[in-house]
């Protein structure tokens, strides 16, 4: 007979965290499917090209739209800023930065 080993009381089934932006606050997709999507994005495409799928696999299209309308005294959200927010959020579901709040 083949060896087994019974994992399920190491795997995590959670709810999805929240990223704060301001007075904005998005959920964020964390599951393994998503996350498996979102590496192939970016090993397939120029960081340019990933960064519109990127948004569109981790946030909801309405939080989304949200990010994409914020401004600031009269100023939008620049590229770089909105990188930020991605490689916040992807940091935020592989635990990298869960002591932040």
């Amino acid at each position: 007979m083949a060896k087994r080993i019974n994992i399920t009381n190491k795997l995590s089934f959670e709810s999805n965290p929240v990223i704060v932006i301001g007075d904005l606050e998005v959920e964020v997709r964390s599951d393994a499917e998503t996350m498996l999507r979102l590496m192939g994005v970016f090993a397939e495409n120029s960081e340019l090209q990933a960064v519109g799928e990127a948004l569109d696999l981790i946030f909801y299209p309405e939080d989304v739209e949200k990010i994409c309308k914020m401004e600031k005294d009269g100023k939008k959200l620049s590229a770089n800023s909105l990188m930020t927010i991605i490689q916040s959020a992807v940091e935020l579901v592989m635990g990298e930065n869960e002591g932040e709040q």
